[in-house]
């Protein structure tokens, strides 16, 4: 079968021939119709991920859509190396698979369902988002933050403040559910002003960073406060990424002047929350509650497009 080989951590997999995949018990031989590419595979691939293969060659791309022998189409995860989901086949357990709704094209099947379940997970289940209460996104002109504002609002948020770098993405995400944007571009002492002012009114209850780094460090200096005040709500931050930088200063007057609370993401929840999120995130997209854009590719191409970057994109690998 042809696949996207990886023979060298650090360098992009190679369109190649590899052997196809046997079914052991359990388990199910995959057609593969569609496999996204995400800054995982991306980190799996270098050596940089805990995840990473030990021994080489592999297959990327840890799911995708395809089809059982049976013709039923599916979604699934966690391909048995060394096969991957990038590739003509593929093999995978059985209880990994789960029903795509007839709705769903392919190539949007295969890229909603790892950054919407990871942005419903993060809302709803770690920040305990609230119907009513308001919520900031750092890092929203991401594919994964671009799906935080539309799942924020499916989950009954009253304000969902839209922050990002980008400004051509920045702009279509009104059409998304944003009811303001912030330009992380702006000078600091701006920035801070305008994150200011939305922690005093309407006020911040969540706070969902795919960033930290400096844009978290300026967030954090806009929700100092600089006197005694009547606390009248807890920011639940929940830290999902660190594209703008793995560490920051904490000063401790952020934590005494404010109510904050800092938590991550803490990994993989139980099966069943997780296979909960992600059949909702599958109708929410066949329903056209939760859209993605998707850049359809030949599988052929997967070298050459490895390591291009398209801002709220997601490119999709076609067999």
């Amino acid at each position: 079968m042809n696949a996207a080989v990886l023979r060298t951590l650090g360098s992009p997999p190679k369109f190649d021939h590899f052997p196809d995949p046997a079914a052991s018990e359990g388990e199910v031989i995959v057609r593969v119709r569609a496999a996204s590419l995400k800054p995982v595979d991306k980190q799996i691939a270098d050596g940089s991920h805990y995840a990473g293969p030990r021994e080489l060659p592999v297959v990327c791309g840890i799911d995708g859509v395809g089809t059982l022998q049976s013709g039923e189409r599916v979604f699934f995860g966690g391909p048995r190396r060394p096969f991957g989901a990038m590739a003509e086949l593929t093999v995978v357990r059985r209880v990994q698979c789960f029903d795509v709704p007839a709705q769903l094209d392919d190539a949007t099947a295969a890229a909603l369902p790892n950054p919407a379940v990871s942005a419903w997970l993060s809302l709803a289940h770690r920040a305990r988002l609230a119907r009513g209460e308001n919520v900031l996104i750092l890092g929203a002109t991401g594919v994964t933050g671009k799906l935080a504002v539309q799942i924020a609002k499916i989950l009954g948020a009253a304000r969902v403040v839209a922050a990002g770098r980008n400004a051509e993405v920045l702009r279509s995400l009104p059409a998304l559910g944003a009811d303001a944007t912030i330009s992380l571009g702006l000078p600091e002492r701006e920035l801070q002003q305008i994150i200011a002012r939305e922690a005093q009114s309407p006020g911040i209850h969540v706070i969902l960073d795919y960033l930290w780094g400096q844009p978290a460090e300026t967030v954090l200096a806009a929700l100092t406060q600089s006197e005694f005040a009547q606390i009248t709500h807890e920011t639940r931050w929940v830290q999902a990424g660190e594209s703008a930088g793995p560490a920051i200063q904490l000063p401790a007057a952020v934590l005494r002047s404010r109510a904050l609370t800092i938590t991550g993401t803490a990994g993989i929840p139980a099966p069943e929350i997780l296979i909960a999120a992600l059949r909702e995130v599958l109708q929410r997209g066949a329903a056209g509650e939760l859209r993605v854009d998707v850049d359809r590719v030949p599988l052929r191409d997967v070298e050459k497009i490895w390591n291009q970057h398209a801002p709220g994109r997601r490119v999709v690998l076609i067999p």
